[in-house]
């Protein structure tokens, strides 16, 4: 896929402030400081399409990128340590749930997981609640500069295990690295393969 184009259609608090034309969605969502903004400017080849912040939980809205103008790429806040009050960060979390369980126009949830660290309970227990949402989803391992050849794959075979001891199947799954530009024309062609299906459980390993 070769993007011709990658504008920030809008941002919102919520649902309600959600572009109403259908047009297929893929949401990144992960921990703060995954490098999921990294990571969206590496799709995108631009290099401020997402703010890329020192502050772990920077992203507050939900933001719709559209590109090529016939998708979007959805930056949806981070779930866990965000700086602000506890009323915000419920706010931003409950935004997310609704889009995640309401969203008409969702084709994928790629769910980032820092790789170069060891399994998060955090990020497991996410994925089990994600699981249970009728929406296809996918998990995309960041930093994978970070590990070599052998350590990532016993670094992503770990995970699969833990996520399958708390009753999940690992999905589909990508490695990246943004500093090294790694992964981009895959995760791409993915996206590419699912726009005509719609909205669609992928098969699980």
């Amino acid at each position: 896929m070769i993007i011709k184009s990658a504008v920030l259609e809008t941002s919102a608090p919520t649902m309600s402030g959600a572009p109403k034309d259908a047009l297929p969605e893929f949401a990144f969502i992960g921990r703060s400081n995954v490098g999921k903004s990294s990571l969206i400017n590496l799709l995108a080849q631009r290099r401020d399409l997402a703010l890329v912040s020192a502050t772990p939980g920077k992203t507050r809205l939900l933001n719709f990128f559209r590109i090529n103008n016939d998708w979007r790429l959805v930056d949806l806040p981070g779930y866990g340590y965000a700086k602000g009050a506890k009323g915000d960060r419920a706010d931003f979390n409950v935004a997310v749930a609704d889009y995640l369980e309401r969203g008409e126009n969702v084709s994928c949830v790629f769910a980032l997981i820092d790789v170069s660290i060891a399994p998060q309970r955090l990020d497991i227990e996410f994925l089990r609640w994600l699981d249970g949402c009728d929406v296809a989803y996918a998990v995309v391992f960041t930093k994978a500069d970070k590990l070599g050849g052998g350590r990532l794959q016993q670094a992503v075979a770990q995970f699969g295990r833990e996520l399958a001891a708390a009753g999940v199947a690992m999905p589909e799954h990508f490695a990246v690295s943004a500093t090294k530009r790694e992964g981009r024309e895959a995760l791409l062609g993915f996206i590419e393969s699912q726009m005509g299906d719609g909205p669609a459980h992928l098969p699980r390993e």
